[in-house]
């Protein structure tokens, strides 16, 4: 298998949180759904065996890149939702009381805010389909910069998608929090106006388990757990970030997001200071993406060398 450093590193970490689940699995005593987790492995294998081909077999850079990147992307969320489940359930009390304080003082009220939206089911059904756009943006980002073989562009843009999860449930699983859909009840004539993804009923689940865990896991059910910091937001700063600049989908992205910032708050059941942290978890594993992209790079040369040296010794 022939990889690029980059992508050699995230092989690196989804293979240790393979290793973490499967002993985390074994510990806890949890059943998994095999089948449903084995369709998402073999998505995943096999676009990177796609990626194989066509950068050995049959050399296309382009597809190379993209399928590459792709396989990656599944593999590395398959590993990191199940863990972020195996974290479960809490050790430490939810933040969610200090997080909607500091909500009311910036005088965001979400139980207000959808109740808004409510008047208006047209607006409400339009956020909720710019809020389920987010992983198509992913795999968007990842086929525009894979075959335009942008490579240093697409693996800064996986580096900081991944060191960006790590970060927020790192930060999750020692502040916990669950958005205010968790916090708050709606009038049932609300909940019947906007087609909440993110709504009481979701957020009464979140509260169970983080107090009872799951005993099976299958990616059907697969809820989004974390609130503080919003990983959405970070997805959309990523798709603005790398498309943004991009000719003839540049323009479309940027105004998309600026759709998701109220789509993220009412159909993801934030509180305002989630996309705050969000924003900043974006430039921080940005920062370390391009560290991480520098020094990967560095490591790969000084090999090169290295082999250079002792074929012509």
């Amino acid at each position: 298998m022939v990889l690029l450093p980059a992508e050699r590193f995230i092989t690196t970490i989804i293979a240790a949180l393979a290793v973490l689940d499967a002993a985390l699995l074994f510990w806890k005593g949890i059943s998994v759904d095999i089948r449903g987790y084995t369709v998402l492995l073999a998505f995943g294998l096999l676009a990177i065996g796609i990626g194989q081909f066509y950068r050995r077999a049959r050399p296309v850079e382009g597809i190379a890149l993209a399928a590459t990147a792709a396989g990656l992307y599944i593999l590395f969320t398959l590993v990191g939702s199940v863990f972020n489940y195996l974290l479960l359930p809490l050790r430490f009390a939810p933040i969610d009381g200090f997080l909607a304080a500091i909500d009311a003082r910036l005088g965001y009220d979400w139980a207000g805010f959808v109740t808004w939206f409510s008047q208006y089911p047209v607006l409400g059904a339009m956020l909720r389909a710019v809020y389920l756009t987010s992983m198509a943006q992913l795999l968007l980002t990842i086929l525009v910069l894979g075959f335009s073989r942008r490579r240093r562009m697409l693996h800064e843009f996986l580096l900081t998608g991944t060191i960006g999860a790590l970060v927020a449930v790192m930060f999750w699983s020692f502040f916990p929090s669950f958005g205010p859909s968790a916090l708050y009840a709606l009038p049932g004539s609300v909940q019947e106006n906007v087609s909440l993804v993110v709504g009481p009923a979701y957020g009464m689940e979140l509260l169970r388990l983080a107090e009872q865990g799951t005993s099976y896991l299958t990616p059907k059910s697969v809820l989004g757990l974390i609130a503080f910091p919003s990983f959405h937001t970070v997805m959309a700063c990523m798709s603005v970030w790398y498309l943004g600049r991009v000719r003839f989908i540049g323009l479309p992205i940027v105004a998309l997001n600026i759709v998701m910032v109220p789509a993220i708050l009412v159909q993801g059941g934030h509180h305002l200071i989630d996309l705050a942290g969000g924003m900043a978890t974006f430039a921080l594993a940005l920062v370390l993406a391009r560290i991480a992209l520098e020094q990967c790079e560095r490591t790969n040369t000084r090999a090169s060398l290295s082999v250079r040296t002792f074929v012509n010794s």
